[in-house]
């Protein structure tokens, strides 16, 4: 395994000027919007699309929310303002086959998904790819913090966006290796506060709107959601160290790994985290600080942007979205796995999140958490 090499590139939009022709997908927010704007004045032929994902029977309360019918309506009306066509592509089989019933499965599995990236995997940078060469599509560009960067070899690379508050590769670590000379970001070299700028100053719409926090199917809280569809079972809390029941539950998919609050156990004094979830036996498995700490992790799933040899030995991973990347050692890699060791112990690690490989602000690809294999304690 050697070093990515370094690149030497930095490019927001190659060709412009050329009027190549590009898909811009729009969410009715005020990224994406400006992203629709910028390629407009650089030369570009654009095509704004949003992809309908919801149902016909969407509740009223998510409508506020990005993807919604109301964020189709005023995507269109900026569509109208830059002055390009608009389309609204139906996705709805795709995006409940691909994001919301394995959303609901890894919740039965004991797991804790990201639907994020499997959208941004499985339906934007696939379907939309695809999408895009119907249409005669050279790109396709999106609204994430991400930086579009050419190496010295003249090959795509992802990196970090410029506003660190805002980047984004955490969820791109899917996206199909053949996929990225067809990508654009054009605010990836932008911090949110100029991208607003740009949108006031162009009039924009939607200049003033709020992000949305949400999960975009998932009105409210995730529990609610998740408890409409996966049945309410209850089960035994118990001690890892002892297997002593320790209280009980409602069903193993409210939790996740390293949680502290609302588990009401017998002994409240007790400080306890959720250490393991076995859907199994419908089993909470607690214990106390360090039984949450990992030293490493296993990946399934794996993609990589990089010939897998040229993954280097020493990287870093980023957990969680909102986490600090650690740094960590290769144990093993192939296509579709891989195992790394911390170089210091990690917090509730937890499996059916994403483990998102760098080599300082590159994006060299990711995987799927799996949990640890462990001894379980005899039920008592």
């Amino acid at each position: 395994m050697s070093a990515p090499s370094a690149a030497t590139t930095s490019t927001v939009s190659p060709a412009a000027g050329t009027g190549q022709r590009v898909l811009c997908a729009m969410s009715g927010g005020v990224d994406s919007s400006v992203t629709a704007s910028l390629l407009k004045e650089q030369g570009y032929e654009v095509i704004g699309a949003m992809m309908r994902f919801w149902p016909d029977d969407k509740r009223v309360d998510t409508f506020d929310t990005c993807c919604s019918p109301d964020a189709a309506y005023e995507a269109r009306r900026v569509a109208e303002q830059v002055g390009v066509p608009f389309y609204l592509l139906d996705y709805r089989e795709q995006f409940q086959r691909h994001i919301v019933g394995p959303f609901l499965d890894e919740y039965r599995r004991g797991r804790t998904p990201n639907p994020c990236v499997n959208c941004n995997t499985k339906v934007k940078f696939d379907e939309l790819v695809k999408k895009a060469r119907m249409l005669g599509c050279r790109y396709v560009a999106t609204g994430h913090y991400v930086k579009r960067v050419e190496n010295a070899a003249g090959e795509v690379e992802f990196w970090r966006g410029d506003d660190p508050r805002k980047d984004q590769t955490y969820f791109l670590w899917g996206t199909p290796r053949d996929a990225l000379p067809y990508i654009l970001f054009p605010v990836g070299e932008l911090e949110k506060p100029r991208v607003r700028e740009i949108a006031e100053e162009r009039g924009l719409l939607t200049a003033r709107k709020p992000e949305s926090q949400n999960i975009c199917f998932v009105p409210g809280k995730v529990q609610d959601f998740v408890a409409e569809y996966v049945p309410q079972a209850s089960g035994a809390i118990r001690e890892i160290s002892s297997g002593e029941r320790v209280g009980d539950h409602l069903g193993t998919q409210f939790y996740t790994l390293g949680q502290k609050k609302g588990l009401d156990l017998y002994q409240s004094h007790v400080v306890r985290y959720v250490v393991h979830l076995d859907p199994d036996t419908n089993t909470v498995w607690v214990g106390d600080h360090a039984d949450c700490l990992w030293t490493g992790l296993r990946a399934s799933a794996a993609n990589y942007l990089l010939d897998l040899a040229d993954l280097p030995a020493e990287l870093e991973v980023q957990v969680r979205y909102r986490s600090t990347p650690v740094k960590a050692r290769v144990i093993r890699a192939d296509s579709d796995s891989f195992e790394l060791s911390f170089a210091e112990p990690q917090f509730a690690v937890a499996p059916g999140q994403s483990a998102v490989l760098y080599a300082g602000p590159r994006l060299l690809g990711g995987g799927l958490i799996d949990d640890h294999t462990r001894a379980l304690p005899e039920l008592r």
